[in-house]
């Protein structure tokens, strides 16, 4: 689990996928979303504005791609 340093006190969903250069756009962002491979603290989230904060645990996992990254949000 990789920790994610944030300043503010939240960070959206779709913008945090393209921060950790998981999503190229914010479309790739919404797809991933929508196709239910992104977890957020274990429960699949298909709204892309979800305010993650810190202490939330993110898990990307795209099966056709056998990629698998889980995330720990910290206060930088």
């Amino acid at each position: 689990m990789k920790e994610i340093g944030i300043k503010e006190d939240f960070i959206k969903l779709d913008q945090f996928l393209k921060y950790v250069d998981i999503a190229s756009s914010g479309g790739h962002s919404k797809f991933l979303i929508r196709s239910g491979c992104v977890r957020v603290n274990g429960h699949h989230i298909v709204e892309r504005g979800k305010k993650i904060r810190p202490g939330d645990i993110v898990k990307v996992t795209i099966e056709d791609e056998d990629f698998n990254r889980t995330f720990r949000i910290v206060k930088e």
